[in-house]
């Protein structure tokens, strides 16, 4: 995995500016500790930073092809390309040949073969940057689902871009403004809009590209999108059609030529991978697979169930990695690093955002600084229950008729009621909520013969993969870069996706059975303990300290009146959450009140923000 960035201006001598790229680069340095390469042009320079997964002494970057006559074709790539073998072999029929075993050479190769087009033949996870000296064409091209971050800016006549906001707020002539819509956007869980929440900068959308030329033509377009197909087969074909696109993904997933670990929670997802790892490494190797989960020192003693998390995970952790046989390490944290003033910070400036899942996201950013100490890359679950329709949310009658995104029914970063009345004047949070839910319902295509609740049930799906899936996307790539640790992500496999989505509800979900699809084409691999069990999100704290911590600090934060925090945040509804009781911060919901204003304080104040 790595950082790209870069800076093209078709008026301006960039050979200049050699040092704007440096400072621009050095932003990403966490994304790519191993290595750093720039590319100098007259009207571009890329640079790059890489954490080396691949082909450790050949695939530096840039990487510059020299065409007949002497222009330059070069690239800035970062992520996995999965079927980078086969695409070589397809290449080579058609006259490249290769120097390295890279990947980023054959993604480099496809575009000199293909064009713009060259980002349907891939498959896998990434964000790429192309500058063509024969024709000055520019391009960014981004993977299909979203896993790996691109950022893009307007710069008088030029662009900038990067895998992280920061790297575009590095150049001095960059000046950091809020956006309102981009903030609202992302307070309110919506993913309605490209616009970030700082003025200037967009996201470059999944499975998007963005061409640039001389002559001023800049062309966005959609490159893939979810279909609504005819699904043919039946119920065992389905079984073993999705079980089979799932041991592909992962058995190309699970290549590197560094160690290769599997996040473990207990949960049906996180086992499956694993179990499926174990047994493609015993049997290629005879080896054990590594699993990690993550723990609170006290947990089991201070752990209250509820609706939103009925079980800790831990206990069923232990018993699948039992059954898998894996080589286990539980990760505990206590609350002195949890509420790590060094922590909280690396945290926020991981995001690049006021969003924040607060100490889920302190957790599992120190659950992957303390897996990079033995691995580099790491399987995860992620994106199985926006596949599969795994959330509780999916068999709620309420919640499936309810007009409005259906995580909200069960979490919010900012409830609206404790927003200023004046910034709500501004922004209208509730009614930007349903207007993007109305947006991306809209969006959705059926087919003439679906019935009025399989229709309802595909807009459900349609709504977590394009608008729910790529928050946590977003936060899982931040957080596990900050830590220089790759994360990958099978279930996100674009074949794999696309087969699940039309498979009918009453097949992925079937008498009501959570994942019933997903259940029956990996029960093999399962212990009974996991494949009973009610689907739990990943685990928050429930040490009474931690919740008095954080009234301790939203408590210095209402001493300061003047803190611009309270343009946005409501003073008074904000005091009033903190008459609250003891325990009232237990529930996830309510305690996102809290981080939510600590996180916007705090960004605020680092990118010295103000409405």
């Amino acid at each position: 995995m790595c950082g790209i960035t870069g800076w093209v201006d078709y008026t301006r001598d960039l050979t200049q500016h050699p040092g704007v790229l440096a400072g621009m680069s050095q932003t990403l340095a966490l994304r790519g500790p191993d290595a750093s390469g720039s590319w100098l042009h007259r009207h571009a320079l890329l640079g790059h930073r890489r954490l080396a997964i691949l082909d450790l002494a050949g695939g530096v970057q840039p990487m510059t092809y020299r065409c007949p006559g002497g222009a330059e074709v070069t690239l800035v790539y970062t992520g996995e390309v999965y079927n980078h073998p086969e695409l070589r072999e397809r290449l080579r029929a058609c006259g490249h040949q290769f120097q390295t075993r890279s990947d980023t050479e054959v993604v480099l190769h496809a575009y000199l073969e293909w064009g713009e087009q060259c980002a349907d033949h891939l498959t896998g996870m990434f964000a790429f940057a192309v500058f063509d000296s024969r024709d000055g064409h520019f391009l960014l091209v981004r993977d299909r689902l979203g896993v790996k971050p691109l950022y893009y800016a307007r710069l008088g006549q030029g662009l900038l871009f990067g895998s992280e906001i920061k790297a575009i707020l590095a150049h001095p002539d960059f000046t950091a403004q809020l956006d309102e819509v981009g903030l609202v956007d992302a307070l309110s869980l919506s993913r309605g809009t490209s616009r970030t929440a700082l003025r200037g900068i967009d996201e470059l959308a999944p499975g998007h590209r963005l061409s640039w030329r001389p002559n001023g033509l800049a062309k966005l377009d959609r490159y893939w999108q979810l279909q609504r197909r005819e699904h043919r087969d039946d119920a065992p074909g389905t079984v073993a059609q999705t079980r089979e696109l799932l041991a592909k993904a992962l058995g190309e997933q699970l290549h590197a030529d560094v160690p290769v670990c599997s996040l473990l929670s207990g949960g049906l997802d996180s086992t499956i991978l694993t179990a499926m790892a174990q047994q493609r490494l015993q049997a290629q190797q005879g080896g054990r697979v590594n699993s990690f989960s993550v723990d609170f020192v006290g947990q089991a003693e201070q752990f209250q169930s509820d609706a939103f998390r009925p079980e800790r995970d831990q206990p069923y952790a232990l018993a699948a990695a039992e059954h898998i046989g894996s080589r286990h390490q539980t990760i505990l944290i206590d609350n002195a690093e949890l509420i790590d003033e060094a922590a909280r910070r690396a945290v926020y400036r991981a995001n690049d955002s006021a969003a924040t899942f607060g100490d889920v996201d302190t957790s599992l950013y120190l659950l992957f600084k303390a897996i990079r100490a033995h691995s580099t890359v790491a399987i995860s679950g992620e994106a199985a229950d926006e596949v599969f329709g795994g959330y509780a949310w999916f068999r709620d009658p309420q919640a499936i008729a309810a007009q409005q995104f259906p995580w909200l029914s069960r979490m919010q970063l900012l409830q609206p009621e404790l927003i200023n009345p004046d910034f709500n004047r501004l922004c209208d949070f509730a009614s930007y909520q349903q207007s993007c839910y109305q947006q991306a319902v809209s969006q959705v295509e059926h087919l003439p013969g679906d019935s009025p609740h399989e229709r309802r049930m595909r807009e459900l799906c349609h709504l977590h993969l394009a608008h729910w899936l790529p928050i946590l996307l977003e936060r899982k790539d931040r957080l596990s870069m900050a830590a220089s640790l790759e994360v990958r992500v099978p279930f996100t496999d674009h074949d794999l996706v696309e087969y699940v989505y039309n498979v009918p509800w009453a097949l992925k979900g079937k008498d009501g059975e959570e994942k019933w699809l997903l259940k029956q084409a990996c029960t093999d691999l399962l212990p009974q303990a996991v494949l009973q069990r009610r689907k739990s999100p990943y685990p928050t704290s429930a040490n009474q300290a931690y919740e008095l911590f954080l009234r301790e600090r939203a408590g210095l934060l209402l001493s300061d009146t003047s803190n611009r925090v309270f343009q946005i945040i409501d003073h008074g509804r904000l005091a009033a959450e903190l008459r609250q009781p003891s325990g009232y911060f237990n529930s996830q919901l309510r305690r996102n009140n809290l981080e939510t204003a600590l996180a916007l304080d705090a960004w605020l104040r680092d990118y010295r923000l103000s409405l």
